[in-house]
């Protein structure tokens, strides 16, 4: 005896055929909403001739134009990246993610360090919340900074 499968055209919005790339975007913007796939990116910088792996960069990105492929008719944006002059009191770890139990902080080195703020015990104070919150914050800090 076989099983039947059953594959759909299309998506939950519309009934009609898409391509792979649209499906592919669509995706992967719904994990990562901010990421674009495939991108030209040009670089205009003050301190390197090019950019260096780990290494932070002050400045400005804008989207100088979002063509689309008819091929694939996905998007293919084009983006400029301007270095600008870095504030002159840089902090020595800024931090990369700040919530309501921890923070996290990028060291010179470019690794992250985790820090917990400040527990307050008070009358409504929940063991059990507080280690569901701290978890929540891990996950949403983490799931940006670290590259799977």
């Amino acid at each position: 005896m076989s099983k039947k499968i059953t594959i759909k055209a299309g998506s939950m919005r519309t009934n009609e055929p898409r391509s792979v790339g649209n499906i592919v975007t669509e995706v992967l913007q719904g994990w990562h909403r901010n990421t674009e796939l495939g991108v030209d990116l040009k670089t205009i910088l003050r301190s390197d001739v090019r950019l260096k792996t780990g290494k932070g960069y002050h400045g400005v990105l804008r989207l100088d134009s979002e063509a689309v492929v008819d091929e694939f008719r996905c998007h293919d944006p084009h983006f400029t990246f301007t270095e600008t002059v870095p504030p002159t009191a840089t902090k020595r770890n800024p931090h990369v993610f700040d919530g309501k139990y921890i923070t996290v902080t990028r060291r010179g080195d470019g690794s992250l360090r985790l820090n917990f703020k400040e527990l307050k015990v008070g009358a409504d104070f929940s063991v059990e919340k507080y280690a569901s919150g701290v978890a929540n914050e891990l996950l949403w800090a983490l799931e940006g900074l670290v590259e799977k």
